[in-house]
């Protein structure tokens, strides 16, 4: 008889959602929700495919977190698996390790927590037997590898291994408890679980190597459709994995393209096709939209003055198309470059004279210590406005001198009648 599991990691329950709330509490408290909707329907999941185990790599809190709530949510969840006979086998992340919860929950006899120090679970019927082995993080930091941990795999089974992991790096993911492709298909090991990495990834080779990816995105920078793995280990020892989606918000980036446009009503149209467009292709019950305008327009100035008015059409169509939600609207389209040379002396001045003064030094500094107040006056959460490193925001600074030059320009010529 085969043996039957479900694979997630990075459920990061109840994650603040701050920088979320200060735009739109409503949507905020959606997404806010999402992860526990996300947990229950992996739990449904296990019960509907009547699985053998649910493996959680780890992640599945959000740090230093003290809700009863959630604790309570957890516990109710596990029960449903306990009463239906699912093992459940986790280890811890970097998120759980700082997390009280972790030490001071109690969870149904169903649920397998493993060390730090390595251990391993042998399950399955006598056709299909497996063993399970699990290291967790014993602190939020592990600048090493964990594979040194794990026990040798078990002779005659099918070997599974549970793991929070870097890899070898991510962008945009610290390094975390580090190792290869090549490390994991050296172990014996016939799947590897891992957990950390939020975009999902699939390797097959002597091991099957799954990370899941995040199974419900928290902002525009975890969009698309999410996932958890359902995996089969066959009576001859072959694995078949399968993608089943659990999330119940998507986030999705869509570009308008606005080039040429000369009329406030095509522009609205365009938008209102986009999301209904970006809507058809989302099949989470809610679709979560971050909309970029993009190409050059006569309209340009009057976008830019008038955000606040095409952000209610916006909204309004993403009210009409049905549970979808504008996460942001951004122009980045640019003035049509006639309307400027076309123009008088002076704007044909001034356009030079604002070009030459961006690659003056001592402008430049001066944005630059603006940002650097500015962004030593925000919340942490939205700290990297401006970037994580100096090129990054070399390259914030280069945008800002640039779009700044585009929108004085382009407020210049609409108040000529040349951009209305």
């Amino acid at each position: 008889m085969p043996f039957r599991f479900v694979h997630t990691a990075d459920l990061h329950l109840d994650s603040p959602l701050k920088s979320l709330a200060f735009r739109n509490v409503e949507l905020a408290d959606l997404v806010g929700s999402a992860s526990r909707i996300a947990l229950q329907r992996i739990v449904d999941l296990c019960l509907e495919e009547r699985v053998d185990a649910l493996i959680i790599a780890g992640d599945l809190y959000d740090g230093d977190q003290t809700s009863m709530k959630t604790a309570r949510f957890l516990a109710t969840q596990m029960a449903r698996l306990d009463d239906a006979g699912v093992k459940v086998f986790k280890v811890r992340g970097n998120h759980d390790a700082a997390s009280r919860i972790t030490a001071e929950l109690v969870l149904p006899p169903c649920v397998t927590v493993f060390g730090g120090r390595g251990d391993y679970v042998e399950l399955g019927s006598a056709v299909c037997p497996v063993a399970i082995h699990g290291v967790s993080f014993a602190k939020p930091q592990a600048p090493d590898s964990l594979l040194p941990k794990f026990k040798a795999p078990r002779e005659g089974l099918t070997n599974i291994g549970i793991l929070h992991t870097s890899l070898a790096g991510a962008a945009g993911h610290d390094t975390y408890a580090p190792c290869s492709l090549a490390d994991l298909e050296r172990s014996g090991f016939r799947y590897w679980a891992l957990g950390h990495i939020h975009v999902r990834s699939e390797y097959i080779g002597n091991a099957h190597v799954v990370m899941p990816g995040i199974p419900q995105g928290r902002d525009i920078n975890e969009a698309g459709r999410k996932t958890v793995s359902l995996v089969t280990v066959g009576d001859d020892g072959a694995i078949t994995v399968e993608e089943r989606a659990v999330g119940t918000a998507e986030f999705q980036r869509v570009t308008v393209d606005v080039e040429g446009l000369t009329e406030w009503t095509k522009l609205v149209t365009n938008v209102n096709t986009a999301l209904e467009q970006a809507r058809d292709g989302v099949d989470a019950e809610h679709a979560i939209v971050r909309l970029q305008l993009h190409g050059a327009t006569p309209l340009h100035f009057r976008m830019l003055r008038d955000r606040d008015l095409l952000l209610a059409e916006a909204e309004k169509a993403a009210e009409q198309t049905g549970r979808t939600w504008i996460d942001r609207l951004i122009v980045e389209a640019g003035p049509v470059q006639t309307s400027v040379s076309d123009a008088a002396g002076p704007l044909i001045e001034l356009q030079d004279l604002m070009g030459r003064a961006r690659g003056d030094l001592e402008i430049r500094q001066e944005v630059e210590e603006l940002v650097a107040a500015l962004v030593t006056d925000l919340p942490p959460e939205l700290r990297d406005l401006a970037g994580h490193s100096d090129d990054e925001r070399s390259r914030f600074i280069d945008k800002l001198l640039v779009e700044g030059s585009s929108e004085v320009l382009a407020k210049l010529a609409g108040s000529r009648g040349e951009a209305a």
